[in-house]
């Protein structure tokens, strides 16, 4: 199995290992395209970013779940986001971004990886109160002005839809 892990830029690598700016209460964001949107989650939830992995189709499933893949001896159950979220399919083969979420570790089929920001947790909205989206909790602009990014609740990926 060929796996690598890509990074939207080489010092996005190093991002996740610089500590955070003590004057500004921020957090970092993995932010990934999925379709048109840009989504982002905690960095600190990010364990792996996966190319060209071979999915097993599992049976009896939500349409939403792919598969699952072998991360070095550890079954990973993998999410499509596209799914999920009621978005159109892409026509190329996707990234797998490997989050780890408390006890469970969890992939999720993303189209790209943008970047990594440090964005102030001032700078992050709650959704319309007539929002319909309940994979989303929050959103922001982008502070280099790159356009907005919907932050996923990664706890609501493990419900049922």
């Amino acid at each position: 199995m060929n796996e690598e892990i890509l990074f939207a830029r080489e010092d996005d690598r190093e991002a996740l290992n610089t500590p955070p700016d003590d004057t500004v209460d921020s957090q970092k964001y993995l932010i990934f395209m999925a379709g048109h949107l840009k989504l982002g989650v905690v960095a600190e939830e990010v364990v792996e970013i996966l190319h060209n992995q071979v999915i097993t189709y599992l049976p009896m499933v939500p349409d939403f779940i792919r598969g699952i893949i072998n991360m070095r001896g550890q079954m990973i159950p993998i999410l499509d986001i596209r799914s999920r979220m009621g978005l159109p399919q892409p026509e190329k083969d996707s990234l797998v971004v490997v989050l780890n979420l408390g006890e469970v570790q969890l992939g999720i089929l993303v189209d790209a990886v943008d970047q990594m920001l440090d964005i102030p947790r001032d700078n992050i909205h709650p959704l319309p109160a007539n929002s319909t989206q309940p994979l989303v909790s929050g959103m922001c602009s982008l502070p280099d002005g790159s356009g907005t990014m919907m932050v996923l609740d990664c706890e609501q990926l493990l419900t049922n839809a």
